[in-house]
């Protein structure tokens, strides 16, 4: 049995073939589907056709849309101290500026409209080598995209992400406590807390109100300075066994969604997310 739905970015399994991916999720047992890249495009580029042909082919396997992870807030902030290049800036097919994020946050909302997502996932601006000094930028970003949320039933989902100012459990706890709003939660994502050398379990997630915490990333990685190597779930060096069990003896009843980036033994991303996402289960169940 099942403890905890698990879910996966679909494109972690195939970046051009979503009927690919669903069938491989489906076969690990996942019941959700997050949106990204996909026909090698990110999802918050698809036309209204293409994002209903994305909905009825999520539905007929069984599945359905968890969340919308999009690129929010996943650019340079104007007028801010320099961005850390000490880490890699990741934008999976959607590379934007300060100034696109208006239209992206309505095309955004259009989208999870569209395919039924609750969460939409957002960032905090690519990091800075003086986080502490956005931060009130950071939150006032947050508070407006969660007063908008709120009005269309959906949630904000801030990824703590190692090359945004939001990074580490501690500074994830931070924002949430000075933008204290229904409409807006963290997507814990213990791997990337790593990379900027929190232990992410037991320490990082300490510090998080844990009824704020909506959704959960899983990889796993070994971290060398700042640079991870990506591995099999739960072979690392992430305590990924007892977070979830802390995650559910505080209540935690959201998913577990796979975001491998491993490339398997192979190179193989469709061999790596579904070894993965084995190992997801066997977390998850009793």
């Amino acid at each position: 049995m099942q403890l905890l739905p698990t879910a996966a970015i679909t494109d972690e399994f195939s970046t051009d073939n979503l009927e690919t991916a669903l069938r491989a999720m489906s076969d690990v047992g996942m019941t959700g589907a997050e949106l990204r890249v996909l026909f090698g495009r990110n999802a918050i580029d698809l036309s209204d056709d293409e994002l209903d042909e994305v909905k009825k082919t999520v539905d007929r396997h069984g599945l359905r849309v968890v969340s919308l992870a999009s690129p929010l807030l996943k650019c340079v902030l104007p007028d801010a101290p320099p961005v850390d290049a000490r880490f890699q800036q990741d934008v999976f097919g959607s590379a934007h500026t300060f100034e696109d994020q208006p239209r992206l946050t309505k095309r955004a909302f259009e989208v999870a409209e569209r395919t039924g997502a609750k969460i939409i996932r957002v960032f905090s601006y690519w990091r800075t080598v003086e986080p502490e000094r956005v931060s009130e930028r950071v939150a006032s970003a947050l508070r407006t995209l969660a007063d908008q949320a709120k009005e269309r039933g959906i949630v904000i989902g801030l990824e703590n992400e190692h090359a945004c100012n939001v990074g580490t459990g501690a500074e994830a706890a931070r924002i949430l406590a000075a933008v204290d709003h229904p409409a807006l939660g963290l997507i814990w994502d213990p791997a990337n807390a790593s990379i900027l050398g929190e232990t992410p379990y037991p320490n990082g997630y300490s510090t998080l109100p844990h009824d704020r915490i909506i959704h959960v990333h899983a990889k796993d990685c070994v971290v060398n300075g700042h640079t991870p190597t990506w591995g099999p779930l739960g072979e690392m060096r992430l305590d990924w066994k007892g977070q979830i069990e802390a995650l559910l003896n505080d209540g935690y009843r959201g998913a577990i969604s796979l975001e491998t980036h491993w490339r398997g033994p192979n190179g193989d991303r469709l061999e790596a997310s579904t070894i993965c996402g084995r190992n997801l289960r066997a977390l998850v169940s009793a």
